[in-house]
């Protein structure tokens, strides 16, 4: 792709913008509170629009389009539980981190089971977080390779570089503030790209709306030999259904806001428990029709192509190449001159609200939970300051190694690899909050029982989806259910062995909903 002036223009002044903002917060950081939590005092509009940011990474801007356009909007459907499961983190999760002051996720585990359990939970986020951004930076750098002609390590090095410098310069600051303009951007370009859509189809929207409807993409189907077919309402383990797709989704959505450093850090930066609930109305708000808008978008593009064929578009639609690339294939083939680079600068919105977010989130965690918890944990504060840097300046040189690994790697072997190392770390975390919250039962023993079985239960899936097991061993349910059952198996074995075998009678005032923290509001 050939990017003319105008197109440059709009791609360099969007990356000189959200560099100026990194420099611009760098002179607010001066302490730790500042530099991990921004002094506490984001109001609920900008942390909002924040969490939509940290959200959204490249599967609302590639997947979401992808699978509509291959597809119909059956990946959709959890995020219909978004509403409900906010709601209840609101009133029940929220205020365990708005209480003390709080800085991590990981803190309360520490207060309701011993700080074994806190360090788990903190190296669980690092390791995931670190492969899922390696992994965003590599689809960013294909991007940067089509626009430039770099090489792949070049292209990762230069997008890992200015990701980098504006967050570990400026912190959280810069981190909320350049993912509210990401947000902004990335619903434009999309705006942008249904506009030439739209424009260019003989009967308009109202094209978009009949055609799909003959082809059933409106739907909630799934493919099959080549045919949507609609998927039932039935409970069942076996097979995807609506109501089965609607309770993953709550399952995902509360463990996103019980257990994620990304989205809890976002509390403890709202300048108030008030101020907390209406960043997570205004993410609940702002989500739904982003996504629902992406998923639109893709209706729309495969309408276009049956208007004006492609051989590439083809090639997505039957199965030949990834159906993820046929936003990019638009951007590129059938934007006007200036448009693309808005265009363009969206899709790196896209990546960099979740590049920035989990480098910072890794740092933080990295100090308060480990290194000032356990490691150095008699210094100044100007230490652990310095200290941040450098965990964020070694996150981000790991990000970029592992995108350059990625891009020389056989991608599926790798994938599957850092799936399955985050599976079995990750796994049952929703069980272990809701172990911690909502029952008395259970210490650091019987947290460690359920935390085993949970890590054996998901090789145990592992291994079944690889086939490497004998027929009668096979898992007997979906394997697109195995993080719900993985929660389960935590919470009834932990609930079991702290009941029956190492009972316990510690104080645990303010940490259950039976006795909800004073929160700081």
């Amino acid at each position: 792709m050939n990017l003319g002036g105008l197109d440059l223009v709009a791609l360099i002044g969007y990356l000189l913008v959200i560099t100026g903002v990194g420099v611009y917060f760098s002179r607010k950081n001066t302490n730790t509170e500042e530099y991990f939590v921004g002094g506490r005092s984001f109001s609920g509009w900008v942390i909002g629009l924040s969490l939509v940011g940290t959200s959204i990474s490249s599967i609302t801007f590639l997947a979401y389009p992808g699978d509509a356009f291959k597809t119909s909007w059956l990946r959709f459907v959890p995020n219909l539980m978004l509403p409900l499961a906010v709601l209840f983190a609101a009133y029940y999760f929220l205020p365990f981190f708005r209480r003390r002051n709080t800085t991590t996720a990981y803190e309360y585990l520490e207060d309701r089971f011993g700080p074994s359990v806190r360090v788990y939970g903190a190296i669980a986020f690092i390791i995931a977080q670190i492969v899922r951004i390696s992994m965003i930076l590599f689809l960013l750098s294909l991007l940067i390779q089509e626009l430039t002609g770099l090489s792949a390590t070049w292209a990762i090095v230069v997008g890992g570089l200015i990701v980098a410098t504006y967050t570990i310069i400026g912190g959280i600051d810069a981190v909320i503030w350049t993912d509210v303009m990401q947000t902004i951007v990335l619903l434009l370009g999309g705006i942008l790209c249904l506009w030439v859509i739209v424009d260019a189809l003989p009967g308009g929207l109202g094209q978009v709306f009949s055609v799909a409807n003959d082809f059933d993409k409106l739907s909630f189907s799934v493919l099959n030999d080549g045919l949507l077919e609609n998927v039932g309402w039935d409970i069942q383990f076996d097979e995807k259904t609506v109501s089965m797709m609607l309770f993953i989704g709550l399952i995902a959505w509360l463990t996103e806001y019980s257990s994620n450093q990304n989205t809890v850090q976002r509390y403890c930066a709202s300048k108030s428990t008030k101020e907390a609930r209406r960043a997570m109305l205004i993410a609940v708000a702002s989500s739904l029709p982003i996504w629902a808008f992406y998923m639109f978008l893709g209706t729309a593009l495969f309408v276009f192509f049956q208007q004006f064929p492609a051989e590439p578009a083809s090639m997505m639609l039957n199965g030949e190449k990834a159906a993820e690339g046929i936003l990019p294939y638009f951007i590129s083939n059938h934007l006007p001159a200036g448009v693309a680079g808005l265009v363009i600068a969206s899709a790196l919105a896209a990546a960099m609200s979740s590049l920035d977010s989990s480098i910072n989130a890794i740092s933080t965690v990295s100090i308060v939970d480990i290194y000032r918890r356990h490691l150095k944990p008699e210094q100044n504060d100007r230490h652990y300051l310095k200290a941040a840097w450098l965990i964020a300046t070694i996150t981000s040189v790991l990000m970029i190694l592992g995108a350059i690994y990625l891009a020389h790697a056989d991608n599926t072997t790798l994938q599957d690899t850092a799936t399955i190392l985050t599976s079995i770390l990750g796994g049952g975390l929703l069980g272990l909050y809701l172990i911690g919250f909502f029952t008395k039962k259970g210490d650091a023993r019987a947290i460690w029982v359920g935390l085993v079985s949970t890590m054996i239960f998901t090789s145990w899936t592992i291994l079944s989806k690889n086939q490497l097991l004998p027929e009668s061993l096979q898992v007997p349910f979906d394997l697109y259910y195995t993080g719900f059952v993985g929660n389960v198996v935590m919470f009834i074995v932990t609930y079991f062995v702290a009941a029956k075998v190492f009972p316990s009678d510690r104080d645990l005032s303010g940490l259950t909903v039976y006795d909800l923290p004073k929160e700081n509001s």
